[in-house]
């Protein structure tokens, strides 16, 4: 009898968690919104191990004390288990969190000669314990689901070795060039990737009990382990963190702002991060989901975080993704594109020519979803650079922005806006003509030309007539430079020769 009492009196501070839940409830009426408030759900990791397994030896001490009988004794030595599948139903739960307790172990990875026995037993651990969360063959309490979440920190959330780079001082190089690195620690690690995976995924994952172990404090971390070097790594994290996104309704505004400012230091103080790419990736889906009228935080968004990727040396690394999630912008609301393309035109590169091919195919991109009222706003300084990129003596650069009329709908808004497009490239296709070194180049520049000359004579030939007669006024000022500095060279001549005479 007097157990019973115990027992009623822990289990009514489990019910008193009504911010949690009503804030999670509540999400589910504002869905296309995205705008949930996060002020109550945030737990703290320090105060959570306290109510541990480990802690319960002494009485319950928390609303899982309550759900679940006492853990079992902490394990300190990496020892063999039995399976799951030789144990009774009844006895399964207990198994499941010595497994955990053995996989919190720390071993030493550096010297694969080490501890070989002890990381066979973890690593099948591991193996089984993912096996049990995916088979679905039972749902885990709570206290399994807090250790199994603290044994994923434990193994997970550690400091990261400096990148090549860093060791020697010297800029960091494309990683297509060189041998990615490779975690030593990686099999067991993938394993406990692969668990938590599969718990965020798992049908029988109840969102108002994972939400408190997977809280704002976890995610941030998982954030910050997307700078690993081991691409293997930010693809799992890639995966796991666009899942919990999904599922989490409750935690979106708080990862996008946290992925925000990861792309401000980034842009701002360091230019080093290997996980911007996998980022976007993952920001590209959720682009896709936006809801229209688009929310101002998330125009906000493209301005001052995407946009400015432009700038960093190493866009080749993200350019992809980086464009992808641009045009997705542009194709939701396309009264996004003049914006756009002034942001590219901002950080358009000057010396660095391969990164003005990656802006040129980007910006061909932008222009195919763009409709013919954006166009006009930015078509003159738009055309300028473009003027500037089809005189560019790296051929590349400009046989990518000669390609721009192979595309029919940019062929359309030039047709629609010629009488302010050509006058600005008019003399850039002549000189091209006249001088360009590369065949290519200037083969591509006639079949422009002719392009105009058939859509607009009659336009065609004004902006002749006017390149001509400036032309004629260049060769003009060049004549009396000419004629001046041969006058001033007669006369310094004329003067040298009477000093000579008078020192003589």
């Amino acid at each position: 009898m007097f157990k019973r009492i115990i027992k009623g009196g822990h289990k009514k501070p489990a019910k008193s968690e009504p911010d949690d839940l009503t804030s999670f409830n509540n999400s589910s009426g504002v869905r296309n919104s995205g705008s949930v408030s996060t002020s109550n759900v945030t737990v703290n990791h320090a105060s959570r191990a306290s109510a541990g397994p480990h802690s319960q030896a002494g009485g319950a001490a928390g609303p899982a004390a309550a759900a679940v009988p006492l853990g079992p004794p902490p394990i300190t030595t990496v020892e063999p288990l039995p399976a799951f599948r030789e144990v009774p139903v009844s006895e399964r739960q207990n198994l499941f969190l010595r497994k955990l307790q053995t996989c919190c172990i720390q071993l030493d990875f550096s010297d694969p000669l080490k501890s070989v026995r002890e990381k066979e037993i973890k690593r099948q651990a591991l193996m089984e314990l993912v096996d049990f969360i995916q088979s679905g063959s039972g749902k885990i309490t709570e206290q399994c689901q807090e250790e199994m979440i603290r044994m994923i920190g434990i193994n997970v959330f550690r400091c990261l070795p400096p990148a090549s780079h860093e060791n020697t001082g010297q800029e960091a190089t494309d990683p297509e060039e060189e041998e990615p690195y490779l975690d030593p620690f990686w099999p067991h690690l993938q394993l406990v990737y692969e668990l938590l995976l599969r718990y965020v995924v798992s049908s029988d994952t109840d969102t108002k009990v994972a939400k408190r172990y997977i809280d704002h404090s976890f995610v941030l971390k998982l954030l910050n382990l997307f700078d690993s070097e081991d691409p293997r790594e930010r693809e799992y994290l890639k995966t796991i963190l666009h899942r919990i996104y999904g599922k989490f309704m409750v935690h979106r505004p708080f990862i996008r702002k946290a992925i925000n400012n990861i792309f401000y230091r980034f842009i701002y103080e360091t230019e080093r991060h290997s996980g911007i790419g996998e980022l976007l990736e993952i920001l590209g889906s959720i682009i896709n989901g936006f809801a229209l009228p688009m929310k101002e935080e998330h125009k906000l968004f493209l301005v001052r975080a995407l946009i400015p990727l432009h700038k960093p040396k190493s866009i080749a690394v993200y350019h992809q993704q980086l464009s992808y999630c641009i045009t997705q912008f542009v194709e939701k609301d396309y009264k996004l594109a003049d914006t756009v393309i002034r942001g590219l035109l901002k950080y358009w590169p000057v010396t660095n020519c391969q990164k003005e091919v990656l802006f040129l195919g980007e910006l061909e991109e932008v222009l195919e979803a763009t409709q013919a009222a954006e166009f006009q706003r930015c078509m003159v300084p738009l055309f300028r650079q473009i003027a500037r990129c089809l005189n560019s003596s790296h051929f590349q650069v400009a046989e990518r922005a000669l390609f721009l009329w192979n595309n029919e709908h940019i062929v359309s808004l030039i047709a629609q806006n010629r009488n302010v497009v050509l006058p600005i490239i008019f003399e850039a296709l002549e000189n091209n003509i006249q001088g360009h070194w590369n065949q290519a180049v200037h083969g591509l520049t006639v079949n422009v030309r002719r392009m105009f000359q058939e859509m607009d004579a009659e336009l065609f030939e004004e902006c002749q007539a006017q390149y001509t007669e400036k032309q004629g006024k260049a060769r003009e000022v060049e004549e009396r430079r000419e004629l001046t500095w041969k006058r001033l060279t007669d006369a310094a001549e004329e003067r040298g020769g009477v000093d000579e005479m008078v020192i003589g």
